[in-house]
């Protein structure tokens, strides 16, 4: 959030609908730079910076999305069945974008 005028203007950052991530916030560079560390798939949003000073103000959102491989929810387990019995497999898995699930029987597409 590069802002130039005289007076210096004062930086503040807000998270849009939410709250800046606490504990994992760090401001740089006289507050012009937010930097969240360990991110997650919570932390997208829309920020927005506000540089004021006693002239006025101006303010500009940042749009962040953050992207996930696909992670199990749950993870499929093995089944051992007998013959004439009935068996549930589950399959829950997320990400960004939201993976597709396939199932397969010996590498074949059931």
């Amino acid at each position: 959030c590069f802002c130039f005028s005289r007076p210096t203007p004062v930086i503040r950052w807000f998270k849009e609908g939410g709250e800046l991530p606490a504990n994992r916030t760090f401001f740089e560079n006289f507050m012009k730079t937010l930097k969240i560390i360990d991110v997650s798939e919570a932390d997208s949003g829309n920020y927005k910076c506000i540089a004021r000073n006693i002239l006025g103000s101006v303010q500009h959102v940042i749009s962040v999305t953050v992207k996930a491989a696909p992670y199990w929810i749950t993870a499929p387990r093995n089944l051992v069945l007998s013959p004439g019995e009935d068996g549930t497999l589950i399959c829950r898995a997320n990400g960004n974008p939201k993976p597709n699930i396939s199932w397969l029987a010996n590498g074949v597409p059931i």
